[in-house]
């Protein structure tokens, strides 16, 4: 900073001085440092008219601002705005109000990512436009219940959009997120929508089209692991769906006879499209139908899968909530900041950047851009009218020692009672119809075993970058 002479009646300051309110504006600088405000030989009882200059780079002050009059590009995730080399000087009151810009950080589940880079660099044009208040993002990603736990073990995300409300409810049980979430923002909070694709082989050599083709012998299934990635689970209850209306025997067979056949379970969606896409493990992978539509447009027609989308499907719904107890302490502006954002992700231009990267559009949400998509037609149930709600499906399905644990662990004994025939000559392991050495009645599922998943720590923080379309 340049020392300053001159200042007060007459009183000249020797060249290692510097003025203390100058020194609290460079402490409290918003451009964290990369400016350094100093003053020209101004009296003391003009400082609010005084002339300031800046020392740093041009290109880190925010657009739409009074600050100077063009605005530059300083690339997303950081300040926008450039100095013009003629532009007058800064006034120091007016640096003295420039308010800090906000951070807010935003938790989502794995397959999420490119959609809330857009949706983020579109927000903070928008908002700074409206509001001339500059918002950053922090974006992390990885599996829905990996994040839900690693949010209520203390990662300070502002605001969770995860694979399923039931995350959210354990946030909210926690007491990070007011019961009422559903309430806040339209469509019960749920902002993308979904449902479940077969990813194939080029000429889908197996000749899988429908929910019993994943029955055959010889098909291996990819899927990514119930105990960490919300993607799972949503599969998992489309299977069950697949015959629910015949009973839960039926169904329960059903499902164990695909486990059979599942060679793999990755820990998230995107890392199961890796398994597929890169590894080329399997002969279907059993996701997301946005994650598969994403994943083509990445790889490019060359080496792009085809998909299909079985017609009898669940509707798998997408929320969003605020993390009140975090936001909360941040003040009324980053809230209104984050209620803002939420709300953006319901308008038309919010849902046509879901749309771009493959979820379906609820019509009653963006009437407009549900006409202008063209998904394959499905016949959508919901997990709210078929099984009574997420709550209910949890203590069914997937709470300690329940259906999914219990048919994990038999499916697993039979599998190594298959692998160590093998090594032992070749000798055959009768598949039963029945779960292995029992038979899985209500009874059964309420006292067999199986472990629940262990805790994993989310990673992936970062900043949101510049996207290059």
């Amino acid at each position: 900073m340049i020392p300053v002479s001159n200042l007060g009646a007459g009183k000249a300051y020797g060249d290692n001085k510097t003025i203390n309110i100058v020194e609290k504006l460079n402490r409290y600088n918003p451009f964290n440092g990369s400016c350094r405000i100093s003053i020209k030989g101004q009296q003391a009882s003009q400082l609010s008219e005084g002339a300031a200059t800046s020392q740093g780079s041009g290109n880190n002050f925010p657009p739409g601002n009074s600050y100077w009059g063009n605005n530059g590009d300083g690339g997303d995730g950081g300040f926008n705005g450039g100095r013009p080399e003629n532009s007058g000087p800064l006034e120091l009151c007016q640096v003295a109000r420039a308010p800090e810009p906000i951070v807010l950080t935003l938790s989502s589940f794995a397959v999420t990512k490119l959609a809330y880079v857009r949706l983020t660099k579109a927000f903070r044009e928008e908002y700074m436009k409206a509001t001339g208040t500059e918002v950053h993002f922090r974006l992390t990603f990885g599996g829905s219940g990996v994040q839900a736990r690693a949010v209520i073990d203390g990662l300070p995300a502002d605001l969770v959009a995860l694979a399923l409300a039931l995350d959210v409810d354990k946030i909210a049980d926690a007491g990070l997120v007011s019961s009422d979430w559903r309430l806040k923002f339209p469509n019960n909070a749920v902002v993308c929508e979904t449902t479940v694709a077969f990813v194939v082989r080029k000429g889908n050599p197996k000749n899988i089209q429908t929910w019993d083709d994943l029955l055959r012998p010889g098909v291996e299934v990819v899927l990514a692991n119930p105990k960490t990635a919300g993607v799972a689970r949503w599969i998992f209850l489309a299977l069950w769906g697949h015959c629910m209306k015949q009973g839960d025997k039926v169904s329960l067979e059903y499902v164990r006879k695909v486990f059979e056949n599942v060679v793999t379970q990755p820990r998230d969606a995107r890392e199961a499209s890796d398994v597929f896409f890169k590894q080329k493990v399997g002969d279907v992978l059993l996701t997301y139908e946005n994650e598969v539509i994403l994943t083509n447009e990445i790889y490019g027609p060359e080496k792009a899968l085809p998909y299909i989308v079985p017609y009898h499907n669940i509707r798998i719904e997408c929320p969003i909530a605020l993390v009140d107890q975090v936001i909360e302490s941040k003040g009324e502006a980053a809230a209104l900041a984050a209620t803002a954002f939420c709300r953006f992700l319901f308008t038309e231009t919010g849902q046509t950047e879901f749309a771009r990267v493959g979820f379906r559009t609820n019509p009653k949400v963006a009437p407009g851009v549900a006409a202008g998509q063209t998904m394959p037609q499905a016949a959508l149930w919901s997990v709210d009218e078929e099984l009574g709600g997420w709550h209910a499906a949890q203590k069914k399905f997937f709470d300690h020692n329940k259906i999914l644990d219990v048919l994990q662990t038999e499916v697993g004994r039979l599998k190594s009672r298959e692998a160590s025939a093998a090594e032992e000559g070749g000798a055959e392991v009768i598949r039963s119809s029945g779960m292995g050495e029992e038979d899985l009645t209500m009874k059964g599922w309420e006292s067999g075993g199986g472990k629940g998943g262990e805790k994993e720590k989310a990673t992936g923080i970062e900043e949101g970058k510049k996207e290059k379309d």
